[in-house]
């Protein structure tokens, strides 16, 4: 059994692969996992950061950022949860169970980040007992991949969500000057899917606002546990 796995309280580690489909079915279970999620997403955004800020001393913010993204994202996520065999021990509803539900890498992924959220309470909110958990997985991502995903535009990224759960329409951007000096103007750009706006940014150029309004609605899906 991997470490991440071993806990001192069996009931927080209960909690933390009870997903909200099995609540729903069991009323009297208790708790679903999804504040410990909070916990653990929280916990990941910042020892991915100080590990590549760690490895990487060369790199600029904006190439730290695109590496953290890939290295957590739901994807690499989802592997970590297989590798350290989260995957049939989640507890999930009849009906997520049907729809595929263990092999579903948003359950997959939020999942990881409930139990790497419950880990640092059972160790007394130790953050280092964590950080010895998820550095050798981190480690373990060769570097070609993280390369890879990080190359990725965001704006290219948030259109393939956006096509693969909403709609076959792209994302359309609408971008306005909003001031800044005449050598350095500052743009503002909203993403809408359907007539909604996903997310907003700033740049000295529509192309940067663009891609920061992409990079929002990017981190907003995150948050809202869709990406």
């Amino acid at each position: 059994m991997h470490k991440l796995l071993t806990f001192r309280d069996e009931k927080l580690l209960r909690r933390a692969l009870t997903h909200r489909s099995y609540v729903h079915e069991n009323p009297g279970e208790g708790e679903h996992n999804e504040r410990l999620e909070f916990l653990g997403d929280a916990l990941l955004n910042f020892l991915s950061g100080e590990y590549l800020y760690r490895r990487h001393p060369e790199k600029g913010e904006d190439e730290l950022t695109r590496r953290r993204s890939a290295l957590v994202d739901e994807k690499q996520l989802a592997k970590f949860a297989i590798e350290v065999g989260l995957d049939l021990r989640m507890r999930l509803g009849r009906g997520a169970i049907l729809d595929g539900g263990y092999q579903n890498p948003n359950l997959l992924s939020s999942t990881f980040e409930a139990v790497l959220g419950a880990y640092y309470l059972d160790n007394n909110s130790d953050i280092e007992a964590v950080r010895a958990i998820i550095e050798p997985l981190f480690d373990s991502v060769p570097e070609q991949i993280v390369v890879s995903r990080s190359n990725v535009d965001s704006k290219n990224r948030f259109q393939e969500w956006v096509q693969r759960n909403v709609t076959q329409t792209p994302p359309k951007y609408f971008t306005v000057q909003t001031g800044g000096l005449s050598h350095a103007p500052e743009f503002i750009a909203k993403v809408l899917v359907d007539e909604k706006i996903y997310g907003e940014g700033k740049g000295r150029n529509k192309k940067d606002a663009e891609k920061a309004a992409a990079e929002n609605a990017l981190a907003k899906l995150k948050k809202q546990g869709l990406l």
